[in-house]
């Protein structure tokens, strides 16, 4: 009787035990909470001296000691192989061993010292092995059969919380991952240099991958070399390399093939040719990935980590969306860098254009006297003989008037400039674009932009192309002022009764005399040029009926306000 009461104190125990731990696991998502809390229960029901929770590490594929108990601090350094050992042959064949002496074992890895028997379960869900339970006894044949159920038990219901919160995070990791993805691709339509955009792609690819460097290389112009353009996590000799020779440099094959590539351990590896560098930077496992434009590479993402890595194919998914996101980014600015040069190149032939400003003026000046020449002729009303030489010559001067009057209309029509189609537009957007264009000339030159947008500014009536033409005119006419660099102010405020925009250099200013002749067609403040696109610019603003200012004095800068109706 009483050894029946033993047993059904026991068996209750263990049915309590079951009941905390199912208790305690619903009440987590946390990863290592669930296994401290199983990995305690066991160690305490069974009554050992020590215990483990191993689990496969799906990067790796070696099984890592997740959490222990009287192990000591070193046993999280113990990495066995499936099927090495007494827990690697339980995660390979999916079943339970009890070993009453560990010493008669041949599969038995000793982790401490004075272990006489051992219980090992495998951690499954869903037939996949997650890893395995392992609990300790310094007493020979310490674990019963009842002791192997209830750890099997345990192991099933700490296998299923694993999986769900694995799951979870998972998923909170994909949603991280994701936002991370829409925020760059909204930075790359926002109005920032590619060096901000990729400076950007480095510091999220190596926060989402964990990684202890991220860098990006791009392609000379020649083709022959990668030069680094951005990174996250490099020391100041990494920075410093020299550009890598694509023909014999390891990720020169990423760009040749247009494949990622990954290198267990770049220390240890014969075609990296910076060992000494990556082991000063702490640099083991390399996934590169390449920037592809069209059909054309243009440069590499890669990411180190510090520790030896496998990467997944979610993690080479990550990073080639990542480089697809950063090629777009430098695709945009080498756009917007040819449509700035195209409108300097504009710039440089004003003189063309000055010409043509030239042409309609004499036009003007020579259809008056060219009707009353015409008028006059036609009233001599000169009829000749047709034997007569001079009738063939009436003949051809009326021909030649009427030759000259038809250029005449070509050459005004040329150069009359459209009437303006006003619409409500954003003055503060309409400049973001404009910066976008010009923020990389402006960096080249050594010039600080200060942009200051007014808030809650009312939209103006413009012709957005037209303004934006002006705008432009007017920034690169102050950044020629400033040829050895500067400070480039611009800032927009409502002024009665619509929109004012100002625009300051640092640059050589101007003398009264000078200001006074401003808007002249050839008058010119630069060391280069004519002058002509602010002759330009006050064209387009009357046509707006708005009006423009100036403020300027030798040495000292100039400011030029624009009055826009609303």
């Amino acid at each position: 009787m009483k050894a029946n009461d033993s047993d059904l104190r026991e068996r209750f125990e263990r049915l309590q035990a079951l009941h905390n731990i199912s208790t305690a696991l619903n009440t987590t998502l946390d990863p290592r909470q669930v296994v401290s809390l199983v990995l305690r229960e066991a160690v305490r029901v069974t009554q050992a001296d020590s215990g483990s929770v191993v689990l496969l590490n799906p990067e790796t594929g070696r099984l890592d000691i997740e959490d222990s108990f009287g192990l000591g601090p070193d046993a999280v350094r113990v990495k066995l192989r499936m099927g090495e050992g007494i827990t690697g042959w339980v995660a390979e064949h999916a079943q339970p061993l009890r070993v009453s002496d560990v010493t008669g074992e041949r599969r038995y890895v000793a982790v401490r010292e004075g272990v006489r028997s051992e219980l090992a379960v495998p951690l499954e869900f869903e037939g996949q092995v997650q890893g395995v339970l392992n609990v300790d006894s310094d007493r020979l044949g310490a674990f019963s059969a009842a002791d192997e159920e209830l750890l099997l038990a345990m192991a099933v219901q700490a296998a299923r919380v694993l999986h769900n919160a694995w799951l979870i995070r998972q998923l909170r990791q994909r949603a991280t991952q994701l936002e991370t993805l829409i925020t760059i691709g909204q930075d790359i339509l926002l109005p920032l240099t590619l060096e901000e955009v990729l400076r950007h792609i480095v510091h999220e690819a190596r926060r989402l991958m964990r990684a202890r460097l991220c860098s990006v290389l791009l392609l000379t112009p020649d083709r022959e070399e990668l030069e680094l353009k951005a990174s996250d996590g490099a020391g100041e000799d990494y920075v410093r390399r020299p550009n890598l020779k694509v023909a014999d440099c390891l990720v020169g094959v990423v760009v040749r093939r247009k494949r990622h590539l990954t290198i267990p351990n770049v220390q240890e590896s014969d075609q990296y040719r910076h060992t000494e560098l990556a082991r000063q930077e702490g640099l083991v496992s390399l996934l590169s990935v390449p920037l592809v434009s069209g059909d054309e590479a243009i440069g590499v993402l890669s990411v180190y980590t510090g520790e030896p890595h496998r990467f997944s194919n979610d993690e080479i998914l990550l990073l080639t969306a990542l480089a697809g996101l950063g090629s777009v980014a430098v695709r945009k600015a080498q756009l917007y860098e040819k449509v700035v040069d195209v409108e300097e190149q504009l710039r440089q032939n004003e003189q063309l254009s000055a010409l043509g400003l030239l042409a309609a003026e004499i036009a003007h000046e020579i259809r008056n006297p060219l009707t009353v020449v015409k008028m006059l002729f036609h009233a001599l009303d000169l009829r000749f003989p047709d034997d007569d030489p001079r009738s063939k010559d009436a003949a051809i001067i009326g021909q030649k008037m009427d030759q000259m009057n038809r250029i005449l209309d070509q050459t005004l029509t040329f150069a009359r400039r459209s009437e303006p189609e006003l619409k409500p537009a954003d003055v503060n957007a309409l400049f973001d674009d404009v910066l976008l264009l010009v923020r990389h000339k402006l960096a080249q030159q050594g010039i600080t932009l200060q942009w200051r947008p007014a808030a809650d500014l009312p939209p103006a009536a413009l012709d957005r192309t037209q303004i934006e033409q002006a705008a432009l005119n007017l920034i690169l006419n102050a950044a020629q002022a400033m040829p050895r660099g500067g400070t480039l102010t611009i800032a927009t405020q409502a002024r009665e009764p619509g929109v004012c925009v100002s625009i300051s250099d640092t640059g050589v200013g101007m003398t009264d005399e000078m200001q006074q002749r401003l808007f002249e067609g050839f008058l010119t403040t630069k060391t280069a040029g004519t002058g002509l696109g602010l002759a330009v610019v006050r064209k387009i603003i009357d046509a707006h009926h708005g009006r423009i200012e100036v403020d300027s004095s030798p040495g000292r800068g100039t400011t030029f306000r624009v009055f826009l109706p609303v």
